[in-house]
């Protein structure tokens, strides 16, 4: 069975890191794999580099496309893709997560006729103003194999009508730290916090950077801040300054960000799967947004939402600072790879594909 997966963003190449691991480790289940490049992140430290750290296969074409408005490169995708997918003709097309990248794969697919398997199904965040909210609702009920990371995720599916091949499997991303922080690349000694700032309700908006930032500020340790590209062009354009005890540096690889949260005493982020690579590498999180997906992190003490509030960020420092996070995980045992490629499998031999 020929699986086309769909990728274009950073979090993307993690999860499918340990997925396309699976599939080449299990030749008698009998899949076969073509990656798509939206090139939603197209530089070296956002792409390429994520490629040759995890040992993706290089994919069969890179569309090139980026840098557009929502709308516009969500469409540019659309049209991209289908001609892709009339060229290969898969037998499923597998997305990842909830960016312009997955919901463009997913609908591509959809109009085409050719099943969809949505690896993050199930997650929400119940704010219908963040375009990822959006991106993964109409993922979810265009796909027809959904791989939910938790009871929560598989919860939040049932409550939308979606019972029929939604399944947990675990956090991808679990497998991904597993087996991948013995690599990690650990260069920094002292402590010290280290903060990422990505998001477009953060980075959009000036009043919640600037909040950010200031916030940073008032951490009582170091910070370090590897800049992503969007934020780097809003901090620009809103002319706002960087204060002196945030440390700024490029983009980090995936090793190099395993190896900074290992080395670091806690992790500020608006980051989806950095919230979870804190927990899973034993350090706790403060999220820069006023909700999260990962609701089982907070439930469980792991994690504290601060949003943009100068305040509350210096405050909850002090809660991060104290004591490592509880133990254990709700993110299955490491083995979601292997069970999404045995579901892809059993899929295969009950719908009759080749």
């Amino acid at each position: 069975m020929l699986v086309a997966t769909i990728l274009g963003a950073r979090p993307q190449f993690i999860k499918a890191a340990v997925v396309s691991r699976a599939i080449a480790e299990a030749p008698k289940l009998g899949l076969t794999e073509k990656i798509i490049h939206t090139g939603q992140h197209f530089d070296r430290e956002m792409s390429q580099i994520f490629f040759e750290e995890l040992e993706i296969p290089q994919p069969v074409v890179n569309l090139g496309i980026a840098g557009s408005r929502h709308g516009q490169a969500t469409g540019r995708m659309l049209e991209h893709l289908e001609t892709v997918m009339l060229d290969l003709r898969p037998d499923l097309v597998l997305v990842y997560g909830d960016t312009n990248t997955t919901l463009a794969g997913a609908l591509a697919a959809a109009k085409l006729h050719i099943p969809v398997a949505h690896v993050e199904a199930g997650l929400r965040s119940f704010n219908r103003a963040m375009p990822e909210e959006t991106n993964r609702i109409l993922t979810d009920h265009l796909a027809e194999l959904l791989f939910c990371p938790s009871n929560v995720s598989l919860q939040n599916l049932a409550a939308e009508g979606i019972t029929e091949q939604a399944h947990i499997v675990g956090d991808v991303m679990y497998d991904a730290v597993l087996h991948y922080k013995k690599k990690a690349q650990r260069r920094r000694n002292g402590t010290f916090a280290v903060a990422t700032v990505h998001r477009a309700e953060n980075t959009d908006d000036p009043g919640r950077l600037a909040g950010i930032l200031e916030g940073l500020a008032r951490v009582s340790v170091p910070v370090v801040l590897p800049l992503h590209p969007r934020t780097q062009k809003a901090v620009a354009a809103a002319e706002i300054a960087i204060p002196g005890p945030v440390e700024v540096t490029q983009p980090a690889s995936y090793l190099e960000m395993i190896g900074l949260i290992l080395d670091s005493s806690f992790v500020l982020t608006d980051s989806g799967g950095l919230q979870k690579e804190a927990f899973f590498l034993g350090r706790k999180c403060l999220t820069l947004r006023d909700e999260t997906e990962w609701t089982e992190l907070v439930d469980c003490g792991a994690n504290r939402l601060v949003g943009a509030d100068p305040e509350k960020i210096a405050a909850a420092a002090a809660w991060a600072l104290d004591g490592p996070p509880p133990s254990g995980t709700p993110y299955g045992d490491g083995r979601a790879g292997e069970r999404i490629c045995e579901l892809l499998a059993a899929w295969r031999d009950r719908a009759g594909a080749s």
